[in-house]
């Protein structure tokens, strides 16, 4: 299967430049705030879109998601957890869990997928749910890098 080019989708935060060392507020470490993301250029044709952050760093099977949200109006500017269902992490949890790499395990990359999808998502799935079952569903996909150590 290919995956969908960035298109016209982009994806952006005050809260965090792109490819550039994560604000401490942001981390588990610290305040945990997630950030807020701000999202142009979204299809006509997209019908939801959905975030997902992942960490594909982290020492596990898998990497880590640290929140993902489903749901969200294809019409919406910004992305944040009322915006519309979130899902699960690799916690167990099911809100943002910001960056917390093992201590001297050299930067980690976090990034924040936007996805412009065709269809609605049906519940909460597991950031593997959805990209396995709504992978036929992407239009477009954009994503913000953020880079944390400890």
């Amino acid at each position: 299967m290919s995956w969908p080019s960035p298109g016209t989708i982009s994806v952006t935060s005050p809260d965090l430049d792109d490819r550039t060392r994560m604000a401490d507020r942001l981390t588990a470490d610290h305040e945990n705030e997630a950030p807020r993301i701000h999202v142009t250029g979204v299809p006509a044709e997209a019908v939801e879109l959905a975030l997902v952050c992942h960490d594909p760093d982290a020492p596990i099977p898998f990497g880590f998601t640290h929140w993902t949200i489903v749901g969200v109006p294809a019409d919406a500017e910004s992305i944040a957890a009322n915006s519309g269902r979130e899902g699960p992490n690799s916690t167990g949890g099911s809100a943002y869990y910001g960056p917390q790499p093992p201590h001297g395990h050299g930067d980690h990359s976090y990034y924040f997928w936007v996805y412009a999808l065709s269809r609605p998502v049906d519940g909460e799935p597991t950031r593997e749910e959805f990209l396995r079952d709504y992978a036929d569903a992407i239009l477009e996909q954009n994503r913000l890098i953020g880079y944390y150590s400890r």
